[in-house]
């Protein structure tokens, strides 16, 4: 299947960008930070293409629908889907940050944190949930797309495409134009993936050049604990939920690998949602569900970030011997579940929903002191995207089959790479 030898291609060029990347920041880290701009070069040109696929996917998928009604009722199940997961993500964290103790013995000084580096996100006022209701509602249809946030893009399109729906016969011959428009945009991804090894390998270099391998080693106990996490939490927890639907986990792993480096490579799990996109399609997701379910997953379902959260907390709390009461901790559970799923709204996002979570608690921990994380947040930040990645792979495959519109044959046919079809729109 030539599809599936680009695929693995494309793979293959990624992997050993990545490898080269990592040479080339440890051995000559002044050139290495020069290759910055291959990475965000390609990240923007990936970001320039996001807000018209989802627009045009979901357009299409619902304006092909004969019930609109379905719209809520797939939008529904995803957010009861992420609230569940995400609680488990938060769980996960919390338990293994008590359980290891990665800030055992560090006996920071909170006197004497230089907050030089973390100023900005400590000032940043953080976004509350009205807020972040209202501002998925865009002030203008050009200014959704030309910031280029998701949720105001697939607001506009779900009301756009029920609208098709409701015209019937007179909006089929607009549905097929902008369906022809979403192959156009899905080639022009087909042609910026051909430099995702240059990209993944800029931005690679950069990463090591500039922070040194070193500082790995400096806080390798809370990176190790929290890669391990990351990986029981995609090993276990997804695997639970995959064999829920009489599906293995792993042969989704292998099918999304191209996906996995790209995200390893730029840290970017954005940078993989067009082609995530059409894989969850060519799984048997359908068209208009995989269009709602991969954005929404991209706000409201971050379990690598919501791992991170707990885990950050705890090492904070521990290295400078504040302890937290089980109280404290049911109390920051409950404001991460609502706070984190601002996280993805604005640049910075994690950290700032971090110390504002952490100024919730009445000055018992110095919100100055996210700083002791700040050298290695770089570093997590592939593990957060990479779990975001197979998190919202699994969660968009799960709603479907919840949904009862997953075609099980063809999805367990692609996942073990045998030949299938191609899918035939419906007319």
């Amino acid at each position: 299947m030539t599809t599936a030898r680009q695929s693995k291609n494309l793979y293959l060029q990624v992997l050993v960008a990545v490898v080269a990347g990592v040479l080339l920041g440890h051995f000559a880290p002044d050139l290495a930070k020069d290759a910055k701009p291959l990475g965000d070069g390609f990240v923007k040109l990936v970001r320039m293409l996001i807000a018209p696929i989802i627009f045009l996917t979901v357009v299409v998928g619902i304006g092909k629908l004969s019930d609109s009604a379905s719209v809520g009722r797939i939008g529904l199940k995803a957010i009861v889907y992420f609230e569940v997961l995400t609680t488990f993500a938060l769980i996960i964290g919390l338990t293994v940050g008590n359980v290891v103790q990665p800030g055992a013995g560090v006996n920071a000084d909170p006197t004497k944190l230089d907050t030089h580096a973390v100023a900005s996100y400590i000032a940043s006022p953080h976004i509350s949930a009205v807020d972040f209701i209202l501002n998925i509602i865009p002030d203008t249809i050009v200014g959704a797309f030309a910031k280029g946030d998701i949720l105001p893009v697939l607001f506009f399109a779900v009301l756009f495409g029920i609208a098709l729906a409701q015209l019937g016969d007179r909006g089929k011959s607009l549905v097929h134009v902008l369906d022809e428009a979403s192959h156009a945009f899905f080639r022009v991804v087909g042609l910026v993936m051909k430099v995702a090894p240059l990209g993944a390998f800029g931005a690679m270099a950069f990463v090591i050049g500039a922070y040194g391998i070193k500082t790995l080693f400096s806080l390798a106990w809370l990176m190790g604990a929290f890669y391990i996490t990351c990986a029981v939490f995609i090993l276990v927890v997804l695997e639970i939920v995959m064999r829920i639907m009489g599906l293995r986990l792993w042969p989704l792993l292998r099918y999304l690998s191209t996906e996995f480096f790209i995200v390893l490579g730029t840290s970017s799990s954005e940078a993989a949602l067009p082609t995530l996109m059409q894989k969850l399609e060519n799984l048997g997701c359908g068209k208009s569900l995989t269009g709602l379910v991969v954005p929404l997953g991209y706000a409201f379902n971050l379990d690598g970030t919501s791992i991170y959260f707990t885990m950050a907390i705890a090492f904070i709390s521990q290295a400078l011997n504040i302890p937290l009461s089980w109280g404290d901790w049911a109390f920051i559970l409950v404001i991460l579940l609502l706070t984190s799923k601002g996280a993805a709204a604005i640049t910075g996002g994690g950290f700032i929903t971090l110390a504002a979570t952490l100024a919730t608690l009445n000055g018992k921990i110095p919100v100055a002191a996210i700083v002791l994380v700040f050298a290695i947040d770089r570093f997590m930040s592939e593990a957060r995207a990479i779990t975001n990645l197979f998190g919202n792979s699994v969660a968009t495959i799960f709603v479907a089959w919840w949904e009862g519109t997953l075609d099980i044959d063809r999805c367990r046919a692609v996942l073990a790479g045998r030949d299938v079809p191609e899918l035939v729109d419906p007319a």
